[in-house]
């Protein structure tokens, strides 16, 4: 007896191919009626076994299919996710290195405002001082020459000076 359905339908192929031509009919033929019958009855006992395999082998094949396409999906969807990461960062640092070299460049404007406005207070400063320094300087020389002025005016030697310079007496210059 034949294991399959495809072996035990060469066998009912083979043996209409090789089946006597019936006289004065060229396209009918002789079987034996016994022995077709047998070998269909044996080719539908083997189809629920055949279908069956088949079945399993379909549910097999599109749990796989479905699977491969899991996976595939999740695949994808790390790439995406690992890509949009990778991009993210990849614009974060963009803006961060672009921020930091803005920060960068107003810290010096303002350094070199800064040091402009510096310069210039200090040269203020000491140019005022300067003048104030003049002022008082003239002053001192003016109070100076009023006080030489007023001291050869009021000059009284006194005994026991040996000096040749005059005394300056202020309560004479009160009067």
């Amino acid at each position: 007896m034949a294991s399959g359905v495809e072996e035990l339908l060469d066998m009912l192929f083979e043996m209409i191919d090789e089946a006597k031509n019936v006289p004065l009919s060229g396209d009918k033929c002789m079987i034996e009626r016994d022995r077709a019958l047998d070998l269909i009855d044996d080719i539908r006992s083997q189809f629920p076994v055949e279908l069956s395999e088949a079945r399993k082998m379909m549910a097999n094949r599109a749990e796989l299919v479905a699977s491969a396409k899991r996976e595939a999906d999740s695949i994808r969807k790390a790439a995406e996710d690992k890509a949009r990461q990778l991009l993210a960062e990849d614009v974060i640092t963009l803006q961060a290195k672009q921020k930091a070299n803005d920060l960068k460049r107003e810290t010096e404007e303002r350094s070199r405002d800064l040091k402009r406005s510096a310069n210039e207070y200090c040269e203020d400063v000491l140019r005022r001082t300067e003048e104030a320094v003049a002022a008082a300087y003239d002053e001192i020389k003016k109070s100076r020459a009023s006080f030489r002025a007023a001291a050869g005016a009021s000059a009284v030697p006194q005994a026991g000076s040996t000096g040749s310079r005059p005394i300056y007496d202020a309560a004479a210059d009160e009067d």
